[in-house]
This record gives C-alpha cells, sequence and structure tokens, in this order.
C-alpha cells in the first residue's frame, strides 16, 4: 500500500512537471529550428529541479557526513533513466534532445572553466617543495593499487570466460582507481576543512607527485598507441603542434600575464581589461586544443597554470568566476553524469562482481601504498589510515574521464554504470570516515605546561605573535618591549602573517626568506615591510630577541590550525593575537567576523596560554617600541582570581623587571567571594598575591592596591578611571559565576573576552590604553583540571613527552 501510493505520488508529480513544459513550449522562446534550438523558459526549468533535487538530498545526506558531489550525482540519478526519467513522457519533455544538448555542452564549457581555475588556483612549483615524505607517498600510492590491481585484472581476462565489452574496461577501470588527481584531493580537503593540516598538506603534495606518475604513463600509452595506429607524418605534426603551443603559453602569454600583475599596485584590484583578455585567452586556447587534436580542457588547465595564483589577478579570476562555476555550471556537470547513467543496463552481476573487485583491490592498495611512509616516519595510525582514504577521493577529474570514455565507446552503458556507483560509494565511505579518524586538534595537545606562571627564570621566553595587518604591528612590538628582554631572559619571537587564501588550491605555511637584492623599482610587499618592522627591533635589542618569520596563507576557517601547530612545534609559551575590532578616534571602525572566529579556535585549541591584544590607542605612544627605554610605561592588573588572572600577574611580574616600568596591581574583593572557585585555585590565588605584596613592599616601581566592591558599579568606576593612567591594562579571560559576574554581564555579554574584557574593549567605556586579555593554557595531556599542581603527571609510555 506504501509503495502503491510512493508511486502515485511520483505520477502525479511526473505529469504535473509535464503540463508545466508543455504551457512552457506553448509560450517558450525558441531560437530558430535547427537541431540545438532550445527554450530559455525550459532550460531554466532544468536548472531549478537540478537545484531541487541536489540540495534536498544534500539536506538528508548532509547529517551523514556526505559531500555535496554524492547528492549532486544522486539528483541527477534521479532525473535519469533510472528513476523519474525512465517515463517516456518526462524524458521527451523535460529532456529533449534539443535541450539535452544544450545542456551538456553548458556542462561541458563549465567543465573547461573549472579546469582552468584548477590550473590557476594550483602552485606548480609545490612539487620541487615536496619532501622525501610527499614523494614516497605520491608514488607508492601510485605504484601499488596500480600492480595489484594491475595484476589481478590481468589473471581475471586470462583465466575467466568475461564479457568482451568487461575484458576491455578492465584496463581503464584499472587506470581510474590509480589516480589521485590533485583538484579532487584540492576540492575534498578544503570541503572536510583540512587543507592546512598536516595531513591535508601531505595529501596535497603527494597527489601532484601521483598525477605526475598516472600521466607520464597515460601520456607513454598514447604516444605509443598513436605510432601504432597513425603514420608517423600525422604523429610527427601532432607532437609538434602540442609542444609549439606549449611554447607559446609559457614563452608568450605567461610573460604578458606577469607584465599586467607588474602594473597593478599592491592592494589595488587589477584591471578588468586584463581579466577580460584572460576569459578571451581560455576560449582561444580551448579551440587551438581542439584544433591541434587536443581536447579543449588541457589547454584551458595549462593556461591557468601560467597565472601566479593568488593576488591580484589569481585571486581576481577566482573571485570572478568561482562561485558562477561552483554554483550554477559545475552542478550541471554532475547532474549529466548522472543522467547518463542507468542503472536497469546493468544485467548480470557477474560483470559488477569483477569490477567492483578491481575498484576494492585498487582502494585497499592505494590505503597500504598511501600509508607505509607516514607509519615508517611515526605517523599515528589512525592517521595514517585517514590519509590512504583522502588519497582514494574521487571528483570531477574522475567522472570527465568516465563521460570521455563511454562518449568514446570503450566502456559500454553496463561498465560506465558500475563505474559511476563505484565513484559514489567510494565517496560516500570516505568522507565520514575521515571525518571520524582526523581531528587536526588532537595534535595540538601539549605534554607540559607552557604558561608563564611556569616559565623558569633564566630560560628564553618563547612567544608566538600574529599578525593580520600592518596596522596590529607598533600595538604588538609594544607589548614586546615591554616584556623586557635582556640577557638572563631572552625573548624567541616567532612571527606569523596569517594571509587568507584566495586564488589558491593549497595552503602554505612556510618560512620567509628575504629577497637578497631587492630591485629598486620593487615596493616590498606587505609581508616584508612587517617583518622588517620586527627585524628592526630584534636588531634594536641585539642579542636578547630571536626573531623568526613566518607567512600562513590558509582558509579563515581552518586558519588556527596554522597558529596552533606552529606554536607546538615551536614549544611556544604565549600567543599574542590582535582583536577582530579595530578603533579609530574611540570608536569602532572595523570588525572582522572571520578573525573572531580564528579568536575563538585559537582560545579552544591553543596548546599554550594565549593573550589577546586590544589596541585602543589612537596615536601610538611609544613608537617602534624603542621610547620605553627612556620613557615610563605603566601596566595595570585587574585581578579577580582564577587561572587566567594569575597567569596575567605572572606576566606582569615578568614585565615588573624593566626598569622603566611601573605595574601596579588592582585585587578586588568584597565581604563575600568575588569569584567562585575550587579550593585548590584560592590557595593558588592566595599564594602569587603574597609573592607579589612581597615584590612590591621591596620595589618602588611596583605598587599593590586592594579595591573592596559591593556592586558591579563600583567596578565600571574602577576601569573608567584608568582612561590616560596606564599604557596597558592586564586581565584574566574567564572568572568563575558570581553575583558580581552576574551584575556585570547584565550591561556587557561576556564574549570572547569574558565579562572584564568585553567591557574594557567596549564603547561604553573610554580607556586610551592597549588592552591585553590573557587566558592559562588550557589543554595539557595528563591535567584534566588546569588548577592542579604546577608540575605535570607524566605517563612514561608516552613517547611526546618533551612535545
Amino acid at each position: 500500500m506504501l509503495m502503491g501510493k510512493g508511486a502515485l505520488k511520483g505520477e502525479v508529480t511526473t505529469s504535473y512537471i509535464c503540463h508545466l513544459v508543455d504551457q512552457i513550449n506553448s509560450g517558450g522562446i525558441w531560437f530558430g529550428d535547427d537541431p540545438l534550438a532550445f527554450s530559455v523558459p525550459l532550460l531554466l526549468l532544468q536548472l531549478s529541479l537540478v537545484s531541487i533535487f541536489t540540495r534536498s538530498i544534500y539536506f538528508v545526506l548532509k547529517p551523514f557526513g556526505q559531500p555535496l558531489i554524492v547528492s549532486q550525482i544522486l539528483g541527477g540519478f534521479i532525473l535519469g533513466p533510472s528513476v523519474i526519467g525512465r517515463s517516456p513522457t518526462f524524458a521527451t519533455k523535460v529532456f529533449p534532445p534539443k535541450g539535452r544538448a544544450l545542456f551538456e555542452t553548458l556542462s561541458l564549457f563549465g567543465f573547461m572553466l573549472s579546469v582552468f581555475l584548477i590550473g590557476v588556483k594550483m602552485d606548480p612549483y609545490i612539487l620541487l617543495r615536496s619532501g622525501k615524505r610527499a614523494i614516497a607517498v605520491g608514488f607508492l600510492a601510485f605504484s601499488v593499487p596500480y600492480a595489484l590491481a594491475g595484476f589481478v585484472a590481468f589473471v581475471l581476462d586470462h583465466f575467466l570466460s568475461l564479457d568482451p565489452d568487461v575484458s576491455s574496461a578492465l584496463p581503464f577501470v584499472v587506470a581510474l582507481q590509480t589516480l589521485t588527481a590533485f583538484p579532487t584531493v584540492a576540492c575534498f580537503l578544503d570541503e572536510l576543512r583540512l587543507l592546512n593540516s598536516e595531513i591535508g598538506r601531505l595529501a596535497s603534495s603527494s597527489s601532484i607527485v601521483c598525477d605526475v606518475c598516472h600521466w607520464s604513463i597515460f601520456a607513454m600509452k598514447f604516444l605509443t598507441h598513436l605510432a601504432s595506429q597513425r603514420s608517423i607524418r600525422i604523429s610527427f605534426g601532432f607532437l609538434l603542434s602540442v609542444a609549439l603551443f606549449v611554447v607559446i603559453v609559457f614563452f608568450g602569454v605567461r610573460p604578458a600575464v606577469l607584465w599586467a600583475i607588474r602594473q597593478t599596485p599592491e592592494g589595488e584590484p587589477v584591471k578588468e581589461a586584463y581579466v577580460f583578455a584572460v576569459l578571451i585567452s581560455v576560449l582561444v586556447c580551448g579551440f587551438i586544443g581542439e584544433v591541434i587534436g587536443l581536447n579543449a580542457f588541457i589547454p584551458s588547465f595549462l593556461l591557468g597554470l601560467v597565472i601566479p595564483d593568488g593576488p591580484p589577478l589569481g585571486a581576481a579570476l577566482v573571485e570572478k568566476l568561482d562561485c558562477f562555476v561552483s554554483d550554477i555550471l559545475m552542478p550541471i556537470f554532475f547532474t549529466v553524469c548522472g543522467l547518463r547513467m542507468d542503472i536497469f543496463a546493468i544485467q548480470q552481476f557477474k560483470n559488477v562482481a569483477t569490477i567492483q573487485l578491481i575498484v576494492f583491490l585498487a582502494f585497499t592498495g592505494k590505503i597500504i601504498g598511501s600509508a607505509l611512509p607516514p607509519l615508517f616516519c611515526r605517523m599515528p595510525v589512525l592517521d595514517a589510515i585517514s590519509l590512504g582514504l583522502i588519497m582514494n577521493s574521487k571528483g570531477v577529474v574522475e567522472l570527465f574521464l568516465l563521460m570521455a570514455w563511454k562518449t568514446e565507446e570503450v566502456l559500454n552503458e553496463e561498465c560506465f554504470a558500475i563505474m559511476i556507483i563505484s565513484v559514489v560509494i567510494v565517496t560516500g565511505i570516505v568522507s565520514p570516515l575521515v571525518k571520524v579518524l582526523y581531528d587536526p586538534s588532537k595534535r595540538f595537545l601539549a605534554y607540559r605546561r607552557r604558561t608563564i606562571l611556569h616559565h623558569r627564570q633564566g630560560e628564553e621566553l618563547r612567544m608566538l605573535a600574529c599578525v593580520h595587518r600592518q596596522e596590529n604591528v607598533s600595538a604588538i612590538l609594544d607589548l614586546l618591549a615591554a616584556s623586557n628582554p635582556t640577557k638572563e631572559s631572552p625573548i624567541n619571537l616567532v612571527v606569523l602573517h596569517l594571509i587568507k587564501l584566495v586564488g589558491r588550491a593549497s595552503s602554505l605555511l612556510v618560512s620567509h626568506q628575504p629577497r637578497e637584492k631587492p630591485s629598486s623599482t620593487q615596493y616590498p610587499s606587505q609581508s616584508e615591510r612587517i617583518f622588517n618592522a620586527f627585524h628592526k627591533f630584534e636588531k634594536h635589542y641585539s642579542e636578547h630577541v630571536t626573531v623568526h618569520c613566518f607567512k600562513g596563507i590558509s582558509p579563515s576557517s581552518t586558519m588556527h590550525n596554522d597558529v596552533c601547530s606552529l606554536a607546538l612545534e615551536k614549544r611556544s609559551t604565549f600567543i599574542i593575537i590582535p582583536f577582530h575590532r579595530i578603533w579609530v578616534n574611540g570608536s569602532v571602525a572595523e570588525t572582522s567576523h572571520s578573525l573572531r572566529h580564528l579568536n575563538k579556535n585559537v582560545l579552544e585549541k591553543a596548546p599554550c596560554s594565549v593573550g589577546v591584544l586590544v589596541d585602543r590607542v589612537n596615536r601610538r605612544k611609544y613608537l617602534s617600541s624603542l621610547r620605553i627605554n627612556t620613557s615610563l610605561y605603566r601596566v595595570a592588573v585587574l585581578f579577580f582570581g582564577g587561572a587566567d588572572d594569575r597567569e596575567a600577574l605572572a606576566y606582569a611580574g615578568h614585565m615588573s623587571k624593566h626598569s622603566n616600568i611601573l605595574t601596579t596591581l588592582f585585587c578586588f574583593s568584597s565581604s563575600t567571594d568575588i569569584v567562585e572557585g575550587s579550593a585548590r585555585s584560592k590557595a593558588l590565588d592566595t599564594d602569587v598575591l603574597s609573592k607579589f605584596r612581597l615584590s612590591a613592599f621591596r620595589d618602588d616601581r611596583v605598587s599593590f592596591e586592594e579595591v573592596g566592591v559591593s556592586s558591579g558599579e563600583e567596578v565600571l568606576d574602577v576601569l573608567r578611571s584608568m582612561d590616560g593612567a596606564y599604557e596597558l591594562i592586564m586581565v584574566g579571560r574567564r572568572h568563575g559565576e558570581s553575583w558580581l559576574m552576574a551584575q556585570i554581564a547584565k550591561w556587557k555579554d561576556r564574549g570572547d573576552l569574558g565579562a572584564i574584557g568585553e567591557l574594557l574593549a567596549s564603547s561604553d567605556i573610554r580607556v586610551a590604553a592597549s588592552i591585553l586579555v590573557v587566558q592559562q593554557q588550557t589543554r595539557v595531556w595528563g591535567l584534566r583540571d588546569p588548577e592542579e599542581s604546577m608540575h605535570l603527571q607524566r605517563d612514561s609510555t608516552n613517547p611526546r613527552q618533551d612535545a
């Protein structure tokens, strides 16, 4: 009964759509009677159906970790001859031969632009930067499944009576399953937000190596086939034409592109004429490719490859085309793949079992080949398996090859349907498994205390400063100068310039290498200007400060991975990140939601203590931080209680040793508990306050003020009185629940900086000073409670004790 109702509902839906098509055709706009004539309203209806079906399926499958490509293929599958398209009325009216020709033309045009954008985003020099591990992974990820699946295919073909069509298709099945296309891997990593993770970078580099191996074998087979099937004259003419085209692209088009980039000042948008010229070049290259015997896609990819990734031209092309291609044209391409598949063409289970056996063996072989080098390098087993799963991902390149082989009748209807199903199954399995097995944030777990409170005297203070723009530099330099770098306690500083990934397919985290001979006509880039300021700071403090500069290019959503992984690698004690709001003349001039998301993730996952630096100084009083040596610099610490306040007080105590820094501690108290906390926490508060009182008694530059408050309004009065009295105000981020914090929360939500930090960073209180909101390290292996003993509980069986 239920099936009868479902079938009846489907028939009603199909009849309604067909009736709508009849109305469209009766009043549609037609362009002549040639075979390519097509109704514009009908095209819009087709696009609407594609969008409705794919989005509905994606909404259902998303909770199960399925990527968008699976929903798009299934949408075409439902619209195709396997489900709704099995109705002759629906097939002839909604997807008639006239309409289908234009529909498939749009899909191929979308694929051509997609391939071009992949070339633009791709950094060809990543192959040269690939380490031994990436080369080993890429080579074994190709050779192991190729040998294993190829051997089994050879045995099956020679010792079993296979269907002739399946027998001829097996070499192509092996070739497809051994392919790990960089565009597919890059899109897969981007969707899983793993581009700038350790495994993401390794997969990106390894996939390019695997691509080189695969396409080298494919090219040799093609040339051998061409020489055996065609005359030497035709073969030589083809090779000469291809070589001439490559020379023109690399030595003609690329210099012109570089000239256009040099004409664009840094930070300025590229001229529309340059973008238009590039788009015309894409069409011309595609046409030339078809003329000389290549398809239109390889020339488009080569043209994109010679355009430098990132700003200004590469980013402009991606910005203008990416949304149109990925959201409109590529769904058409994936839908066409589903429309071409007829599941009822599968007639023999033997053929399904044969092809799926090859797919399974290649899948397993690729996991083994990809996992062996990382395991040899002592990567965790689950991470190595996740890498193998990522290298098995399938996408747009594999689907295009299947469609091309079907058009060339290399694959019959049955083999094509089986292979499309295998692509959907593999992709549907890989995506949720990787999400379950691999979590990049687990790597950011330190195995010892990395806080200023636990920092030993006489050791260098390791700090990581994050910079987004030049406006962040001066406030950070002032804070570093106030940190009192000396011979007894030097500062080892890592500067990380964070850049949003635009117009690139792979993320980047590299050490900055200064240019040996900067050109007099070439202005320094933004990164160079930022790093130059920190190098001047390093020279000013001679041997007391060591600066290491890094550049991180990654998506905003996963930028925190660069910060946390670099902090873990460099064993940083303290991370400085700028606040997401910028003040001009006492009011908020700019707010960045992406930077707020970054700061939130860093605070949650950092392997050490973190300080959010809020710069509310309109005009820097201590330019380049050099005048701190000759002028007084006043620091205030607000102490309510808790681990974060203790960390802020420890940092202030480190600063107080500077001869020109005046440090004042405001210790808030009340007749009842100012903030709630465990007995252990209160004991630690008492201990650090006692030590600071003793320091204040011995040093005139350090003062201690106990402030009794009975309401939140009195706290606000104290904060307002600090305007103009201090250059730096420090406070902890988190405070326990209490009546006082509840009152303060009525005026300002706690937000990302906590109750007091949000008040100081808001426009409600006028404070012309830098504000540092401190959070003590929250994630330590073996310590569930941050209030535990200062000494780390170790596990002698863990190999990463010194991380």
